[in-house]
């Protein structure tokens, strides 16, 4: 049987991450990936790293990001840029590019991205066209400089940590004059602010300090502005050097058609378009997505440099080419091969969750500002009014997800084509899931990534935490305990996971992932889909259970403030999806690979390969959401009496209604990760073959 010829390339990553018809992604993933392997690879190579301050050499990656086009790619063409439309998909495909090589460089090239967001978001047209257009590199016969922005959302501790809802930036009212627009002063100290060295202008959140002005807002502040514009010191950060941080001191006096999104005055208040809070939740549901692929990006460039490492390790001395010894070194032995195996399985969900996440925003994107149209036109106003108008939608987005799930011919299609015509169903349905995937996928990526990152360093020996290790390994290790805390600790994606995944959308769409997952069992066994499908019942049982549950005090165990129940599950379910993307991008490459004559060649060695990698992650997953599972419908119920058959079945299953059901998906469970382990051996077998170049496409 054929197997794994060689690591996939462009080609394959265009089917399976869904841009293969996209020629203008396909261009900005070259684009950053020349920047990554040239400019930041050399800066890393050349200890540029190990500085805090923002050096003249660390300037060049600026002008490598101008010169590529990178600079300019979240603008809108009529605001300079060259991509149409959402750009979620392709800020990922960036990050990847330069994560591949350093997570500071994607950093550098996100963050002015990062604080043109919140106007991007929720800013007045105005707003938008005036400082996107600033931030592209000047045209042929234009004489400007490009400006660069700052997020200052994180301030001085006690402040923010994971409650983005409190801040100590204040504004208030400096003066207004009869007929004039009112002046703000406006005070913010930030801490761990990206490109403060260099920025511009800053989005900073802040406070209300008047009773003139409503709410908290965010606030535009230019560097010209009257005051002091003072960058700060650089932060003392061990991660993440190639990107410049700082901690500013901003006190400025700025007209009050610096508050992104506009206001109004009533009674002679000014009151804000949106609160800081309302804004930030809109950035960060998209943001968090590249940060999530950034670390996927770090896990799957550890493939090819352990592998390097691992058939070179005994070569030398009376080893000999065409030995054992000297073609496969460590290779030789199982452990060797399973452990690189769990990284690279562990990098390729990552990716499928985070590419899935980006594409999913693309789709809601339009959406969202569709919804925005027609709240507007019958003035619904109000994140309480909108959720009180899209209530009854969400059964009309259950009715279209189950009508999807029906063959063709068995299902109503014209009430299908009506559901799908309508904005206000979509926008349910995609807000359901993106608030399932994203923070499933910040959560998962950068937590669990960052682990399995040790893993990939570890297998290095003593070369991985050395500043000269192949790929940058222990550079891309240390740089992945920050993206763990990037725009929000895993803590604040498991409280949103844990108020999303109960959502009667996601389990509407979760019963349909089943049927769909055993329907692909049955077409394309030994990938995994029937392990997968077991552990999602399992894990929707317990969720079903746990919210009529009641610990021995008769308290729900299902509750908010019990994250001990809530967070936990949130970390099953991460599992899941991300398994649930990379079996879909393996079944897109089987179903695509074909039309592509470079892919079709050894297409059927690559899906196996991949099907037997899926497999084994869908039984880690598995064991995952069994271990937690068993872990929170025992765990909070008392122990029986010792009567000679201490934690017997018996004994602990009289003791709630229900138990006998558990057993037996627990059983069903443990059954379906038969064969995995041949799975594994198989995948493990072809990292001894598998091809690799002669040497790494970037400097030591």
């Amino acid at each position: 049987m054929e197997r794994l010829r060689t690591l996939p390339g462009d080609d394959v990553r265009q089917i399976m991450w869904r841009f293969a018809d996209r020629y203008d992604l396909q261009m900005v993933v070259q684009s950053s990936r020349s920047v990554a392997r040239t400019t930041a690879a050399r800066l890393v190579a050349d200890g540029a790293r190990n500085t805090h301050e923002w050096t003249p050499e660390k300037a060049e990656l600026l002008k490598a990001f101008d010169a590529s086009g990178l600079t300019g790619m979240f603008m809108e063409p009529e605001q300079g840029g060259f991509l149409a439309g959402p750009k979620n998909l392709a800020m990922c495909l960036v990050a990847f590019e330069l994560s591949w090589v350093d997570g500071g460089a994607a950093t550098c090239n996100l963050a002015t991205d990062l604080a043109l967001a919140p106007i991007h978001e929720r800013g007045t047209q105005e707003q938008k066209d005036y400082y996107m257009s600033k931030c592209v590199p000047p045209q042929p016969g234009e004489d400007r400089e490009v400006w660069r922005g700052a997020f200052a959302l994180t301030e001085p501790l006690p402040y923010v940590g994971v409650d983005t809802g409190v801040v100590s930036g204040k504004v208030r009212i400096d003066e207004w004059k009869e007929g004039e627009e009112p002046m703000l002063q406006v005070e913010k100290r930030g801490r761990f602010i990206t490109n403060m060295a260099f920025a511009n202008f800053v989005t900073a959140a802040v406070n209300t300090d008047d009773e003139r002005i409503k709410s908290s807002c965010m606030v535009i502040l230019e560097e010209g502005d009257e005051g002091t514009y003072d960058p700060g010191a650089p932060t003392l950060k061990m991660v993440h050097q190639l990107s410049a941080t700082n901690d500013p001191v901003l006190s400025l006096k700025v007209p009050a058609s610096r508050i992104i999104g506009g206001y109004t005055v009533q009674d002679g208040m000014i009151v804000p378009n949106y609160s800081h809070g309302e804004i930030i939740a809109a950035v960060f549901q998209r943001t968090r997505i590249p940060v999530g692929v950034m670390t996927s990006a770090k896990l799957l460039s550890a493939v090819e440099p352990v592998i390097r490492y691992q058939r070179g390790r005994f070569r030398g001395g009376e080893s000999k080419p065409g030995t054992p010894r000297y073609e496969l070194g460590l290779q030789q032995n199982e452990d060797a091969n399973h452990r690189l195996l769990d990284v690279w399985s562990t990098g390729e969900s990552m990716a499928s969750l985070g590419f899935a996440a980006g594409r999913m925003a693309d789709d809601f994107d339009p959406i969202e500002k569709e919804k925005e149209r027609i709240f507007a036109e019958q003035e619904i106003k109000g994140p309480r009014a909108q959720m009180k108008a899209l209530k009854p939608k969400e059964q009309d987005a259950i009715e279209m997800i189950q009508l999807r799930a029906k063959p063709e011919g068995d299902r109503d299609q014209a009430r299908l084509d009506a559901l799908e015509a309508d904005p206000l169903v979509q926008y349910s349905y995609l807000s359901a899931m993106s608030n399932v995937y994203i923070p499933a996928c910040k959560l998962w990526n950068t937590g669990y990534g960052c682990q399995m990152m040790r893993e990939a360093v570890a297998m290095m020996g003593g070369y991985g935490i050395t500043e000269d290790c192949p790929g940058f390994l222990g550079q891309k290790w240390m740089d992945a305990q920050l993206e763990a805390t990037y725009e929000g600790p895993e803590v604040v994606q498991r409280r949103q996971l844990a108020l999303s995944m109960t959502g009667p959308v996601f389990a509407a769409q979760l019963t349909a992932w089943i049927d769909e997952l055993r329907l692909h069992a049955q077409e394309t066994p030994g990938r995994g889909h029937c392990t997968l499908a077991t552990a999602f019942e399992l894990w929707a049982w317990t969720v079903e259970h746990l919210q009529s549950a009641k610990d021995p005090e008769g308290k729900p165990l299902m509750h908010g403030r019990r994250q001990g129940v809530t967070f936990a599950l949130a970390d099953a379910l991460a599992w899941l999806v991300a398994v649930k993307c990379f079996m879909d991008d393996v079944d897109e490459l089987a179903e695509k690979g074909p039309m592509n004559a470079v892919v079709a060649e050894g297409l059927d060695a690559l899906v196996d390969f991949f099907g037997d990698m899926a497999t084994w992650q869908a039984a880690r997953a598995a064991g995952e959401a069994g271990r937690v599972a068993a872990d929170l419908v025992f765990g909070y119920i008392l122990h029986p009496d010792c009567a000679g058959e201490c934690c017997s079945a018996d004994a602990v299953g009289n003791l709630f209604e229900g138990a006998e059901a558990f057993y037996a998906l627990r059983r069903k469970v443990d059954a379906a990760v038969a064969g995995a382990r041949l799975a594994k051996d198989r995948a493990a077998a072809d990292l001894t073959k598998v091809m690799i170049p002669e040497a790494l496409d970037y400097p030591l």
